[in-house]
């Protein structure tokens, strides 16, 4: 999507601290992070929110979630535990729209924190 802030981030066009990519999925530090670990993983397709999720996005979205775990091991909040929200939609708190996972870690999270 031409003027979605994440896809320029896909395509280089902002700068971000990258903590894992590949060609399906990008993993980038929140700027403003809520935690001592606050990362964004997003998938490189724009994909509106989970509410515009279809049917042969399936694999791809399968797929983002078996990497969270990695992520988070590399971040190394995995044994401790971490968060992992998804804000749909504006009364959801979603600020951007394109498809994206909050993980949130190095510390122990009260249920207010985002």
């Amino acid at each position: 999507m031409e003027n979605c802030l994440f896809c320029k981030i896909v395509n280089g066009e902002i700068p971000s601290q990258i903590v894992y990519e590949d060609d399906k999925i990008l993993a980038f530090k929140d700027i403003q992070p809520a935690a001592p670990v606050h990362i964004l993983v997003i998938p490189k397709k724009h994909i509106a929110g989970a509410d515009a999720i279809e049917a042969d996005d399936a694999e791809l979205i399968g797929y983002l979630w078996t990497k969270i775990r990695k992520i988070a091991e590399d971040a190394g909040v995995c044994q401790d535990g971490f968060r992992v929200i998804n804000n749909c939609g504006e009364n959801g708190g979603q600020t951007v729209r394109h498809l994206h996972f909050h993980i949130l870690g190095g510390l122990k999270l009260d249920e207010k924190l985002i």
